[in-house]
């Protein structure tokens, strides 16, 4: 028999105890700080038979995760909920939580919710899709970049989730015709959970999208982003530059935000005045003043950049250059001593060059301030569990428990650096083709991200299916 936690989460957490089950016995755990005397009653009211001490600490966190986890799972919540739930009672309004995990007893379709985000958070998802079709309703998890649908709920209970995630998030509840957005601040098993909520009128309901933002995933490296060394290093040096431009490109969802983080920590912020722009806010960083655009009162990029070039930076970070205004004012405050990172919306690295001068960026300016592009996708890696070997030294996904049947675990990035030497800044002065561009970055040592992705396949790390899907042409 696995572990069981029959005591209330907020009793469980409140005094530090678990009440764990290993098959042969009920054992409670507990800090040596708490008296037997006041562990007595515990004893008797649930029959325990052994009595075990651990540091609080460490017993914090396994409360957490007990408690993350297991009966509470979002599929059999919801079947409860489906099977016992009184339609026109479901919506009563409840006292606010401090923690998601103390809320197992309240109304049904709270409980439903908190088992959705409770789960999303612990399989690690970056978003909830929920979703209305005629005959049913669909919650779909995103995991390693790719959705899978977790369970169907009822379609009576679809307009009630909804109304209750918009009272979460502070939204219009009556305004059903219109998209909305708003974000819900949490806290599940301990972790602080940043949940940004968007509504979109459909032909059948409104469907929500929730993106999970983890508060505690702040500690971003270069190391960490899975770079091949000689990236690593030629991508450091440009970042520790006193002035010029590094853009890092690529699509939605392929970790540009994160690499850029990952930069300004390499950054000494006691010593140098590091501003960011950002659409949103991802993450909040230590020593780092960061603004977030507001279209609603009109604070586009272009403003918020205008506004922190009177600020005295060192470093500026821009969260995507969308127009020629703020690409104008980046180039410019490369050219006067500022260090600027920034992202784009590109293929790869030599057509972040085209790009920027078909928004109007005149060629000569960009060639005096480019230090270099870096483009990247993410791949997603192997189970470590169940992946196999096909007699070449390759490995393929296959698909067990450990992974959600998908066979893969967990994502790494792949990576193409252009480093913008003498000859590449010639080519973008006399508006070389990109062919011509990308010919002359490999001789300067650029190596395509199907090729990086080559050296992940070798190392067992990911499949060759999975690198020919992201880095298609």
């Amino acid at each position: 028999m696995g572990a069981r936690h029959p005591l209330p989460y907020a009793f469980a957490k409140a005094h530090t105890l678990l009440l764990e089950d290993d098959g042969n016995q009920l054992v409670l755990w507990a800090p040596e700080t708490v008296p037997f005397a006041a562990l007595s009653e515990v004893i008797r009211l649930y029959d325990v038979d052994a009595l075990e001490r651990e540091a609080a600490a460490t017993l914090t966190n396994r409360i957490a995760a007990a408690y993350a986890g297991g009966e509470s799972s979002a599929a059999t919540v919801i079947g409860e909920v489906e099977s016992a739930v009184d339609l026109s009672r479901m919506m009563q309004e409840i006292p606010a939580v401090e923690d998601l995990l103390e809320a197992a007893n309240d109304a049904p379709i709270i409980r439903m919710l908190n088992a959705l985000l409770t789960q999303a958070a612990k399989d690690g998802a970056s978003d909830i899709h929920i979703e209305p079709y005629e005959r049913s309703s669909s919650v779909r998890f995103r995991v390693d970049g790719t959705l899978r649908e977790v369970v169907q709920p009822n379609k009576a209970l679809h307009a009630a989730m909804i109304s209750r995630l918009k009272i979460m998030a502070e939204l219009d509840i009556a305004e059903k015709r219109l998209p909305q957005d708003g974000r819900i601040s949490l806290r599940i098993g301990g972790r602080a959970v940043d949940v940004r909520v968007s509504t979109l009128p459909s032909a059948h309901g409104e469907r929500a999208v929730l993106r999970l933002l983890d508060k505690g995933e702040s500690k971003f490296t270069l190391e960490g982003l899975g770079m091949d060394g000689e990236v690593l290093n030629k991508f450091d040096k440009l970042i520790q530059q006193p002035h010029g431009i590094v853009l890092v490109t690529g699509p939605t969802g392929s970790g540009k935000t994160t690499t850029l983080y990952a930069s300004l920590g390499r950054v000494d912020t006691s010593t140098t005045n590091v501003l960011t722009v950002e659409d949103p806010v991802e993450y909040e960083l230590a020593g780092i003043g960061q603004t977030q655009v507001n279209p609603k009162i009109d604070l586009t990029f272009a403003k918020a950049l205008r506004a922190i070039l009177r600020q005295d930076p060192d470093v500026i970070m821009i969260g995507e250059i969308r127009d020629f205004e703020t690409a104008q004012i980046a180039i410019q405050a490369s050219l006067t001593g500022h260090l600027v990172l920034a992202t784009l919306h590109t293929n790869d690295a030599p057509s972040a060059v085209t790009r920027l001068t078909d928004m109007g960026v005149e060629p000569f300016l960009l060639s005096s301030s480019l230090l270099g592009v870096l483009a990247q996708r993410l791949v997603r890696k192997l189970c470590p569990v169940c992946k196999k070997p096909d007699g070449r030294g390759r490995y393929h996904p296959v698909g067990c428990a450990a992974c959600g049947q998908s066979g893969y675990k967990g994502r790494t990035g792949v990576y193409e650096l252009m480093v913008a030497d003498d000859k590449v800044r010639s080519m973008i002065h006399s508006r070389a083709a990109e062919s011509q561009l990308f010919v002359a970055a490999e001789q300067g040592g650029l190596r395509s991200m199907r090729e990086d992705g080559e050296r992940l396949i070798a190392e067992g790390v990911t499949s060759p299916e999975e690198v020919m899907r992201v880095t298609r042409e």
